[in-house]
Parts: structure tokens; C-alpha cells; sequence
């Protein structure tokens, strides 16, 4: 098989969570580790630092690679989604993994991973991890998919593990409290390591402390410290607290790591140049305004709503497109009631049709046109505002993935 045609294998044969939802959900680690062992446990042979969190995830493992790449460590980067190409989700010092290491792999271990029914992130992890030590990385940082438990990442043994913060998200899954995710999202710790908390409330404080008194890990809040006041690339306010994390993370691991103050300032502000992220309060044009952002759920969409709305403008068009799992009475009634829509389908199997969108929003006094796709949504909003206008692109990863 070729590239293209190893990839829909990897999509189309096994189950994933991105697109199919939870069928995808294994309830245990068991797969992920005789994936190891069959693959000669790479996980032991690496330093890592692990992340979780409901939303930032992201921004803080790009935030972190780009500090440690600006300080003269060989970094692999781990994370998921994918926006464009499955080649993102597994990067070394901004680099993604080769379309022929992908295409190896997968062939030299499909017969086990047909054997085993192995899931698209498991294989995925056991990928990411191989080709790590293959290339003798000096330090890996490692995003969860979901939760942290039970999430395939959760064979490692990191430096640090970092939770960014808990929102209601995947509670299908979670669990239907902020208490049940944060003791999800705790499952990353580990003996003796120690935790960075970025965000976190007075219900989910005493799960953190209590999982990390249970490990002998030494936990930190980052949220507690006043921190210094960095220029960085990242220009969501949201991006405040991720930043705060990265530096409560950056000082436990100066413990064992040569990092100092000129790595941090470059590494915020060479983000997107030394990891290839993109899509969070990314902006796309100036005539009209143009930004977009993969925020999802109610915890990661209030500040971009804020900060969008503080913007100037003659009038806010909203292309938005959501997948089908969605709690819409959630987010719904935090857009603005005064501004243009644009709805769409993202173009997954678990996109929600712009119908079913449209008829919920107007119970929220939310009106706007409906599109079959996000392209013809995008189009339509840019057709008809104004120079002096803002629109937005988001509500789904896959939306903000089909106009970048």
C-alpha cells in the first residue's frame, strides 16, 4: 500500500473515536500494552512529558516543544487531532513523520494489528512511540486523546505529568461531573513524578491533591504564582493560562533540563514556526477580519466568544458547524443573538446536518442561513460582509480543518 492508501486503511478498518464516536471507546489499556511488548516497549526507553486536560492541550504541548526545541533538545511532539494530514500528529522538532515510516510500519505490523483489533489511536501511540526512539529523541511530549486513565498514551512513565485544566467534555465517556473528569484526567499520575495543574476549581482541587498524595507526587499549581509577562505568538486571551502552565512545567523541569529565560521567550514566540500549530485564534484575513479556532465545548468557547466580541466591527458572521455528540443547549446560548449565521456540516461521518443546527439554534433566538458543507458556508460569509466586519469559523476541529 501507499501513503493514501495505508492511511484510509488506518480510517477506514479500524475503529476511531474522531469519527465514529463511541464505538471507538476501548474501557482499558490492555491492547495498548501488548502493543508495546510486541513492539519491544519503546515506552520505557523514552523521557516524556505527559499532558491532559479538556481544552489547551494542544497550545500547551506545542508551547512546551517549541521552549525545549529553542533549547537545543531533539523534541518529539505527539498530539491529535489531525486538521489537514495524519502526518501532524507525530512531529520531531517540528518535522512531521515520514510518509515512508508511516507506510513500514503499518505494513510490517498489520497482520498483529488485524489480530488484535487494535484501534486507530492505539496503533497510532505505538507508532508515534517506535518512531521516537527509532530516532533517538532526547525528550517527547505526549497529549492524550481523551481523558487520561484509560487513554492509550497512559503506558508512559513521564518527567512531569500536566493537566491543563477540566471542562465538560466526552462525558459519555468522563463521567457526567467535573469531579468524575478530573479523576479521569488525574489518572496520568504517576509514582513520584510530578503534576502541574493549570486550571482547576474548588470541587476538582481536592481530586488532584488527593491522586497525587496517593503517587508521592509533588503537585504544583500554576494558577497560584504570578508569572512573568511573555510576548508570545499565541494571541488567544485563553492562551494566558496555557502560558502559566508551560512556565510552572518549564521550572519543574529546569530541575533535570537545561532551560532558561532566552529558550522561554523565543519558544512563545516561535510557536507555530517550531511545531506546525495552527487553528487556535488563528487569523485568516484582515478585510474582513477572519478568525477561526477549534474551541468545541462551553469551557474553551466562552473566552473566544469574549475576546471575538471585543473586537471592532460593523457586524459578526458566524460560520459554524458542529459533529453530532455535541451538547447544544450547552454552547448555544453563548453566541450573540445580533450577529449573522452561516450554518454548516462538517465533512465527517459524525457531522451534525446544518438542519438539525439551525432548528436547535432558533431556540436561542439565533437565526441564519444552513449549507451542505463548510466551504459554501465560508464563501457565503465572505461574499457578504463588509471590509469593516469579523467572521468567525468554528464550533468543530473539522470545520476550522476544511478552511485552512
Amino acid at each position: 500500500m501507499n501513503y493514501k492508501e495505508t492511511t484510509e486503511w488506518m480510517f477506514a478498518q479500524l475503529p476511531m473515536y474522531q469519527m465514529q464516536g463511541a464505538s471507538a471507546y476501548k474501557a482499558d489499556l490492555s491492547n495498548t500494552l501488548l502493543l508495546a511488548k510486541h513492539l519491544g516497549n519503546p515506552e520505557t526507553r523514552l523521557k516524556c512529558i505527559h499532558i491532559a486536560g479538556t481544552n489547551g492541550k494542544g497550545s500547551t504541548s506545542s508551547m512546551l516543544a517549541s521552549i525545549l526545541q529553542e533549547a537545543g533538545y531533539k523534541t518529539g511532539l505527539y498530539t491529535s487531532p489531525h486538521l489537514k494530514d495524519f502526518r501532524e500528529r507525530i512531529k520531531i522538532n517540528g518535522e512531521e513523520i515520514s510518509e515512508d515510516f508511516v507506510v513500514s510500519f503499518i505494513a510490517q505490523n498489520k497482520p498483529f494489528f488485524e489480530a488484535q483489533s487494535l484501534s486507530f489511536f492505539e496503533m497510532t501511540v505505538g507508532l508515534a512511540f517506535d518512531y521516537f526512539v527509532k530516532e533517538d529523541v532526547d525528550i517527547a511530549v505526549i497529549e492524550t486523546g481523551m481523558g487520561g486513565r484509560l487513554d492509550s498514551t497512559n503506558i508512559i512513565t513521564p518527567l512531569v505529568s500536566v493537566i491543563t485544566n477540566i471542562g465538560m467534555d466526552h462525558t459519555q465517556f468522563l463521567g457526567d461531573t467535573p469531579v468524575k473528569i478530573a479523576a479521569e484526567k488525574a489518572g496520568i499520575v504517576k509514582n513520584a513524578a510530578p503534576v502541574v495543574i493549570g486550571e482547576y476549581t474548588d470541587e476538582t482541587k481536592p481530586v488532584f491533591i488527593k491522586k497525587a498524595s496517593e503517587e508521592k507526587a509533588t503537585i504544583y499549581f500554576a494558577s497560584e504564582k504570578n508569572w512573568p509577562e511573555y510576548e508570545r505568538e499565541l494571541k488567544g486571551d485563553y492562551q494566558k493560562k496555557n502560558v502559566a502552565t508551560v512556565l510552572q512545567t518549564v521550572e519543574v523541569l529546569q530541575q533535570s533540563l537545561s532551560i532558561n529565560e532566552e529558550h522561554i521567550k523565543a519558544g512563545l514566540l516561535n510557536v507555530v514556526k517550531n511545531t506546525g500549530l495552527r487553528g487556535r485564534w488563528e487569523q485568516l484575513r484582515t478585510a474582513p477580519v477572519v478568525i477561526t479556532d477549534t474551541a468545541h465545548n462551553s469551557h474553551g468557547l466562552k473566552p473566544v466568544l469574549q475576546q471575538l466580541q471585543s473586537l471592532p466591527y460593523t457586524k459578526l458572521r458566524f460560520v459554524l458547524g458542529v459533529v453530532n455528540d455535541k451538547k447544544l443547549d450547552e454552547i448555544l446560548p453563548l453566541f450573540p443573538q445580533d450577529a449573522v449565521y452561516y450554518f454548516c456540516r462538517p465533512g465527517v461521518p459524525r457531522g451534525l446536518d446544518a438542519e438539525v443546527l439551525a432548528e436547535e439554534a432558533k431556540k436561542y433566538k439565533i437565526f441564519g442561513k444552513i449549507f451542505q458543507n463548510v466551504t459554501d458556508a465560508y464563501s457565503a460569509a465572505i461574499q457578504d460582509a463588509a471590509l469593516t466586519d469579523v467572521v468567525y469559523v468554528g464550533g468543530s476541529t473539522f470545520v476550522v480543518a476544511e478552511i485552512l
